[in-house]
């Protein structure tokens, strides 16, 4: 049994030599920077890198609470262009909160049971989408309604 074990062991100590020469010969063949190089334009969606980190829970309050989205323009971060287009964001948010509120109401039997519902689901899942978006540092849009610009 044990010289059964000591040969598993020398194949393994060989496999292992074997692998280890190969990993060393894939290196020594690749050249020297292995980092990509930066696209123009593949940041389109990311903020404006300090502004983004300086504004970040400016961006993240209105999504959390929609009614606070005025919060970012009153404040320090009211020049800053990731700040305010999150709180353009959270404004379309708001509007569409009241808009299914409004309609799920005042519709009888289907809007009390398929619009309310639905709609309130489909509202936190934009809100955590645009909570994603800004905690990330991205200039992204919200789906659906993110194409209106009330704020600019």
């Amino acid at each position: 049994m044990r010289g059964l074990n000591f040969v598993a062991k020398s194949r393994f100590r060989q496999n292992w030599k074997r692998r280890c020469n190969m990993e060393e010969q894939t290196q020594n063949n690749q050249p020297q920077n292995t980092q990509p190089q930066p696209t123009p334009g593949a940041n389109q969606s990311q903020g404006g890198g300090s502004d983004a980190e300086k504004n970040k829970n400016m961006a993240i309050i209105g999504y959390i609470i929609p009614i606070l989205f005025f919060i970012p323009l009153v404040t320090d971060a009211k020049n800053s262009p990731f700040a305010k287009f999150h709180a353009g964001q959270q404004l379309n948010l708001f509007l569409a909160v009241i808009v299914v509120q409004v309609v799920g109401i005042l519709i009888p039997i289907i809007g009390w049971f398929l619009i309310l519902p639905i709609g309130t689901i489909a509202i936190i899942v934009l809100a955590i989408m645009g909570l994603i978006h800004a905690s990330k540092g991205e200039t992204k849009k919200l789906p659906i309604i993110g194409g209106f610009e009330i704020i600019k």
